[in-house]
């Protein structure tokens, strides 16, 4: 039952929103080996101004022991 979450700023449309969603079942059912029924997908929109405090300490270097793709960038 893979759940993913997917946060970004504002600004993606819902169509944008939808390829994203489907390429990354696509992508969880290929490399997983699960239907694509027992996948679920959001994307919660952040503001640039609360990234920092959302995303970056709350999630990303809080849970750095968990990520596989860790981010180019620093807060």
């Amino acid at each position: 039952m893979p759940h993913v979450e997917i946060k970004c700023y504002p600004g993606r449309t819902d169509e944008q929103k939808n390829k994203c969603a489907e390429e990354i079942t696509r992508a969880i059912t290929e490399t997983l080996g699960c239907d694509a029924s027992s996948v679920s997908v959001a994307i919660k929109e952040i503001e640039k101004e609360d990234w920092k405090d959302k995303v970056w300490d709350a999630q990303i270097v809080a849970d750095d022991e968990f990520l596989y793709k860790k981010p180019g960038y620093t807060c």
